[in-house]
């Protein structure tokens, strides 16, 4: 009797035991690593994870997990987690998949076991088709275990590239993120940033002034801003993780589980039928003025919300997520504001990048067209803008998405065609009044095809005024491109917003067979 007695006390003292030890490994290495941690301005791993996942719902797995290394003392020091958090939890009630570097311990830095929880948590959101976000705050490869840690970075890559276009992928840079931890990022499909504390480069500023001499600190090297607005490595940057991690939230609100999804769709207290006469008002009609297409943009989704991307950098294109009648779309527009809304090298990347992501993941794609042609100099020719600006014209033309071109104002050039035209497969081409569809502007234009009689005339200046004229109302008036076929319909643009949601609803079951290949060769 005694002995059946003492068993389930014996199985009480277990579960208390096992208990303490996971109280021990939330703790982590202890509160003076915590306040180091806090003084630097950043949170710890499971503070973030606390603030991306819904309160309460994040499950850990191998949090007892631990190197087995030997040498340098490192069989001296195995710390629970290894330095990685892994798990899964709900974000508005959907799975997403997660893994957090603890700098606390070994700085975050990766070894074998760590390298291994990453690999496991990464096939596990590919198995369960559930995004999967990487908290970065590392310090690279863990040297005392040499080229094992070399080899975890090359699993992760190589997982990142499997998964590409299968799951959505987020890195959250929050910390340092050098030499091959930064390669991760570039994989993934979107990169979140924080001014301040988090940097990214591949060698750091001692490396740079060993080789090249020039001294910079690792902000100006890699900080959030520089890779924002100059490199365009990443697609965000906040003042704060809090801010930061609440937009995260909301980009996976935007996004599907997987390929195999379409987005969430919301219910939508924007009435489908609203009528958007602002619009009338918005547009210089005069193609020479400016006007912000962000205040186009605002008019016509669901409460004026959008969430752009790469706001920072390249801002002559505008790329948004947003939502009509409560079905998530992708936006790519022009942006005159900034440099008259022209194609350039980094505008024609960005867009492409941002199509493809789209057509990646089933989300319609509008495209706003306002473009005068692609910027023209000597640096963009040097710099490729030929194969640069052919990745835009691939993404658009390998994308399978519902596609509507909806042109504002002007649309010259190889430029026109390259932003989702009829001829490279848009669903639908809409057009306001007004809008100029052209080879290039008509006082150009009259120069090339009216060159000798402007020069022969009395008066060549009133001459060259007339031959404008004279284009301009046989080539360029509204309803040319209508009138063949290139544009579907002239509307009015009070009837934006209406007219884009029933197109889209009509194209929600778009489906087209693709050539039987292992993939397309895209422009370098």
């Amino acid at each position: 009797m005694t002995a059946v007695q003492d068993k389930p006390v014996g199985r009480r003292g277990t579960v208390a035991e096992l208990e303490a030890l996971r109280d021990a490994v939330r703790r982590g290495p202890g509160d003076k690593a915590t306040e180091a941690q806090h003084a630097k301005g950043k949170l710890t791993a499971r503070e973030r994870l606390a603030l991306l996942f819904d309160e309460g719902r994040f499950t850990e797995v191998e949090g007892l997990r631990r190197h087995r290394a030997s040498g340098f003392g490192l069989e001296d020091k195995r710390p629970h987690t290894d330095g990685v958090v892994t798990g899964w939890g709900r974000v508005f009630g959907r799975t997403v998949f997660a893994y957090a570097h603890d700098f606390r311990i070994f700085g975050g830095s990766l070894g074998e076991a760590h390298a291994e929880k990453i690999h496991k948590i990464m096939d596990m959101a590919a198995t369960a088709g559930a995004p999967i976000v990487g908290l970065c705050d590392g310090a690279g490869a863990r040297i005392q275990e040499g080229v094992t840690a070399l080899a975890g970075y090359g699993g992760i890559f190589q997982r990142n590239v499997r998964n590409s276009g299968v799951i959505p992928q987020i890195s959250v840079v929050m910390g340092p993120c050098a030499g091959g931890a930064a390669y991760s990022p570039a994989l993934t499909d979107f990169v979140f940033m924080v001014r301040g504390t988090s940097q990214m480069f591949i060698t750091g500023p001692d490396v740079v002034k060993a080789v090249t001499g020039e001294r910079i600190s690792q902000d100006d090297l890699g900080g959030a801003d520089i890779h924002a607005g100059l490199s365009g490595a990443a697609h965000f940057a906040y003042d704060d993780e809090e801010s930061c991690l609440a937009d995260v939230r909301y980009l996976l609100s935007l996004l599907p589980a997987n390929n195999r999804e379409l987005p969430p769709p919301e219910p939508c207290a924007d009435r489908p039928d609203r009528l958007t006469p602002a619009l009338l008002d918005l547009m210089p009609s005069d193609p020479k003025h400016t006007y912000d297409m962000r205040r186009v943009v605002e008019e016509f989704v669901d409460g004026g919300d959008f969430f752009e991307v790469h706001e920072a950098w390249a801002p002559n294109v505008l790329c948004a997520l947003a939502r009509l009648d409560g079905q998530v779309v992708g936006i790519v527009a022009n942006q005159p504001a900034s440099l008259a809304g022209v194609l350039d090298i980094k505008g024609s990347e960005k867009a492409a990048r941002f199509v493809q992501m789209c057509d990646s993941f089933n989300i319609p794609l509008v495209t706003l067209v306002d473009v005068p042609g692609f910027l023209p100099g000597v640096d963009q020719e040097h710099g490729g803008i030929i194969r640069h600006g052919a990745k835009l014209l691939y993404a658009y033309c390998n994308a399978t998405v519902p596609r509507v071109q909806l042109i504002l104002r002007k649309a010259y050039g190889g430029a026109y065609i390259v932003m989702d035209s009829r001829s490279i497969g848009s669903d639908l081409s809409l057009a306001w009044p007004g809008n100029e569809i052209a080879v290039m502007g008509a006082e150009g234009a009259a120069g090339v095809v009216f060159r000798r009689e402007i020069a022969g005339a009395a008066d060549p200046e009133s001459a060259r005024e007339q031959y404008i004229k004279e284009y301009r109302d046989r080539l360029m008036h509204p309803y040319y491109a209508a009138e063949r076929g290139l544009v579907d319909d002239v509307i009015d643009p009070a009837e934006t917003r209406v007219r884009l949601i029933d197109a889209l609803a009509v194209l929600r079951t778009k489906h087209v067979p693709q050539p039987s290949r292992k993939h397309g060769n895209q422009p370098q």
